[in-house]
């Protein structure tokens, strides 16, 4: 189905670590468990969330509107490897548990790629249309809103339906998720934190900084050791959104525990999950002129102390939860995949990835 998917990518990535001494050192030291928990998923989990993703796609294909469909055909195709790695956390989930937290997070990531997509390439969305688009969002993890118009401010085209089904199959399976109601809260507010940053992010270069740096203004307080552009990588990642899902199929839940995950991902993981893309898209955000929250550090060497400190804060949190060894094989699962990923040798990148996996 997809011509990028997540496990092409791990396989060459993992070839990548067999070839450098260095890498291949970091993946012997996280230990025979990482090793073996990395089989389970590549085995196990990304198969199930390919066939999540079909019937996404089909009904993808049914949109009317053939520009809509095209759009949403495209983000399912080129962004297959988001759902699978927004997947990993089933991995540790006993079968019924994880069944269901595939099918949420295939029909929500693709409400955030299909989202990003039409921002990024239709040139008639305005930027009206982009806070009530990614109203869906927030329509799709609160319970407790009435889901309304996403398209009220455009695009003006007809989708068949195909947003509101994918909302509505969130919703119909977090209706049926244990606890749901004791992260509801911290949903919705890593959503509408996402919702804001979609808002500006996808501005003209000038003013997306100018109105980046407005909102960072209005933080609250847990952002205050954050810079302007950590602080918009932090609410960019969908990742405490899918810990906090899987946090409650866990049988022995307690509502404190969701404090404690969202404190950890948000924005300690959440931050370094996406300055680590933007770490690895410099060269094809330069080509679009896409907003790269790592070309913001004023130099590698600013950059590669202010990451050591996301990585040791994040390292710090995931030790003190109540069941760490999931967040800590997704956390080395992502620093390996990202910090060994082709395109940090293709961009020459290999001294300050070094640097990072050395933390």
């Amino acid at each position: 189905m997809s011509t990028r998917t997540l496990a092409h990518d791990l396989h060459a990535t993992l070839k990548t670590i067999l070839v450098h001494r260095q890498r291949l050192g970091y993946l012997l030291n996280l230990g025979p468990a990482y090793c073996s928990s990395l089989a389970r998923f590549l085995s196990g989990i990304i198969p199930q969330a390919l066939d999540e993703l079909s019937w996404i796609e089909q009904r993808a294909e049914r949109i009317p509107d053939p520009i809509l469909r095209e759009l949403a055909l495209s983000s399912i195709h080129e962004k297959a490897y988001h759902v699978q790695g927004g997947c990993v956390l089933a991995t540790f989930l006993p079968l019924p548990a994880a069944s269901r937290h595939l099918r949420i997070v295939a029909a929500l990531e693709t409400i955030y790629d299909y989202l990003d997509t039409l921002c990024d390439r239709l040139p008639e969305v305005s930027s009206t249309a982009y806070p009530s688009l990614h109203d869906a969002l927030l329509d799709a993890v609160d319970l407790e809103r009435s889901p309304g118009a996403p398209y009220r401010d455009g695009p003006f085209r007809d989708d068949g339906g195909y947003l509101a089904e994918l909302v509505a199959s969130v919703r119909a399976n977090l209706a049926t998720l244990p606890h749901y109601h004791s992260i509801r809260p911290h949903l919705s507010y890593a959503v509408t934190l996402y919702r804001d940053l979609q808002s500006y992010k996808h501005l003209p270069a000038g003013q997306r900084e100018a109105r980046c740096q407005a909102w960072y203004a209005e933080r609250d307080p847990r952002f205050d050791e954050l810079r302007w552009y950590e602080f918009a990588a932090a609410c960019g990642s969908s990742l405490p959104v899918f810990a906090l899902l899987a946090l409650t199929e866990m049988p022995d839940f307690q509502p404190a525990q969701a404090e404690a995950v969202f404190a950890t991902y948000l924005p300690a993981i959440a931050g370094l999950h996406i300055l680590l893309d933007s770490f690895l898209d410099q060269a094809e955000d330069r080509e679009h002129d896409e907003l790269n929250f790592y070309a913001c550090y004023a130099s590698e060497a600013d950059a590669l102390e202010r990451l050591a400190r996301f990585i040791h804060e994040a390292q710090q949190g995931i030790a003190q939860l109540a069941h760490p060894q999931p967040h800590h094989f997704l956390f080395e699962a992502m620093r390996g995949f990202y910090l060994t990923h082709p395109k940090v040798f293709e961009q020459a990148l290999d001294k300050p990835s070094n640097a990072l996996l050395a933390c």
